[in-house]
């Protein structure tokens, strides 16, 4: 009995964790990022300023991260569809119109991410194949940032599909649909 207890138990575990990335993976991520490029820039600047030292990596590593920093925030903006979008004029439309431009937006961004992902991986490859180093290091490679172009775009495919399987249980139980997203939440 205990035994069964015990694999509920971990079998929850696994399910809330599962739950708490798919909530807060973005977030994360973003705070990661912001948080390194806010404290290299504070401490070169003070440095550079008080003592005259700066390394030679602190103009290079901030500008690598804010590639992360925004393809997985633009990964957000389409989970919580705080997007630019025309919500207007699609809330004046019939109840099936308001359901064919969402099932359009997302056939647009998975087209759209198919043609970003193919050539920023070839961007990645490059830079892998040419052992391209960040300026001002020794062994920090380059691709490993130009990696959050692709990656930040499946994960906008994901997020797009994910709101496309709410919108179709949405349109199946006939419930609106929420098109004035809150950038608040």
């Amino acid at each position: 009995m205990s035994e069964k207890r015990e694999k509920t138990s971990i079998g929850q575990h696994c399910i809330n964790s599962i739950g708490w990335i798919n909530e807060n993976m973005e977030k994360v991520v973003i705070m990661i990022c912001y948080s390194t490029m806010t404290a290299i820039i504070f401490v070169e600047v003070i440095r550079r300023f008080v003592f005259n030292l700066q390394a030679p990596w602190s103009t290079s590593i901030p500008v690598l991260l804010f590639l992360w920093l925004t393809w997985v925030g633009a990964a957000l903006n389409v989970k919580q569809r705080t997007h630019l979008s025309l919500n207007e004029v699609r809330m004046r439309l019939p109840y099936k119109g308001q359901f064919a431009c969402l099932v359009m937006d997302a056939v647009l961004w998975i087209f759209f991410a198919v043609i970003v992902i193919y050539f920023s991986t070839e961007q990645v490859r490059l830079a892998y194949d040419n052992f391209s180093i960040v300026q001002g290091t020794d062994n920090v490679m380059q691709w490993w940032f130009y990696l959050a172009t692709p990656l930040g775009w499946v994960l906008i495919i994901f997020r797009v599909l994910q709101n496309l399987r709410d919108d179709w249980q949405r349109f199946k139980r006939k419930e609106s649909f929420d098109l004035q997203p809150s950038i608040l939440d």
